[in-house]
């Protein structure tokens, strides 16, 4: 199958299912410097928490799409709780978390679970899924809106667990969010699913670290990207800002986020 085909089948999955070192220790919780002022009235400012690890906090995600937004004449205000290795059941049970999460309005709270969870059904079904739930709950309850962030699958797979490819890798991930932000009709940020497009359409953009694992500057751009897209239901095209990318990359990357978020945005629970 090529990979044109390959996208073909994980998008007829998704569609489907839509229907039915120092960079890698703990960050902890950090904040990026707000483009609006604590004061500033509510509608006057888009506040998000990422609550993730180290596929949140390498490159610092939230304060480049921070700068994404403020590219985009948003003003915005992030925060994160984020830790080498930590799980949605670990945040779930966390003061730090739950307790950012209700320290003051936010409009959306982004999950990230850890990189190979979702892949794996037993991982999945007794921690992803339970600690989404109550997550969502919380988060839904406090007045916010829960963001699922789809992640990318490791470069070579995960061969210990029967996927020994990336596209294997991948495809599982992709139905986990989906699956689980159906049931709990929440939206989800598609990084991973734009990655999937990029590398096999942009083979000359380097997405991962030599690790295969953790983000690239690239891969952290792509991801603003599509949050940018998922928040403001705008496309990044066009956007000054690029993150350290090269320009041109920079043009694909915001291309490809537009498109495969905005044209399908309901896959995704954008409304």
């Amino acid at each position: 199958m090529n990979s044109r085909g390959i996208a073909e089948y994980a998008r007829a999955a998704l569609v489907a299912l839509s229907l039915g070192a120092a960079a890698l220790a703990g960050a902890g919780c950090q904040s990026a410097p707000p483009t609006c002022p604590a004061s500033a009235p509510v509608a006057a400012c888009t506040r998000v928490l990422f609550l993730g690890n180290s596929y949140t906090y390498v490159n610092d995600l939230p304060s480049t799409f921070a700068s994404l937004a403020a590219s985009g004449k948003h003003q915005v205000q992030v925060a994160m709780v984020a830790n080498g290795g930590e799980t949605l059941s670990q945040h779930d049970s966390s003061a730090e978390s739950l307790d950012r999460i209700s320290s003051q309005h936010w409009d959306y709270v982004v999950l990230q679970e850890q990189s190979e969870t979702p892949a794996l059904t037993g991982s999945r079904d007794s921690g992803m899924y339970p600690a989404a739930r109550t997550l969502a709950a919380r988060i839904k309850s406090a007045g916010a809106v829960p963001m699922l962030f789809m992640t990318w699958a490791h470069r070579d797979g995960l061969p210990s667990a029967g996927l020994s490819t990336y596209e294997a890798m991948q495809r599982a991930i992709d139905q986990s969010y989906v699956e689980i932000a159906h049931e709990l009709s929440v939206p989800v940020a598609p990084v991973g699913y734009t990655w999937y497009i990029v590398r096999h359409d942009h083979p000359e953009i380097v997405l991962w670290q030599d690790d295969g694992s953790h983000p690239s500057s690239a891969g952290t751009y792509l991801g603003a990207c599509v949050f940018y897209a998922s928040i403001f239901r705008q496309s990044p095209e066009g956007l000054a800002f690029h993150g350290g990318v090269d320009a041109g990359q920079a043009a694909v990357l915001q291309a490809e986020a537009s498109r495969n978020v905005l044209q399908q945005q309901g896959e995704w629970g954008l409304r």
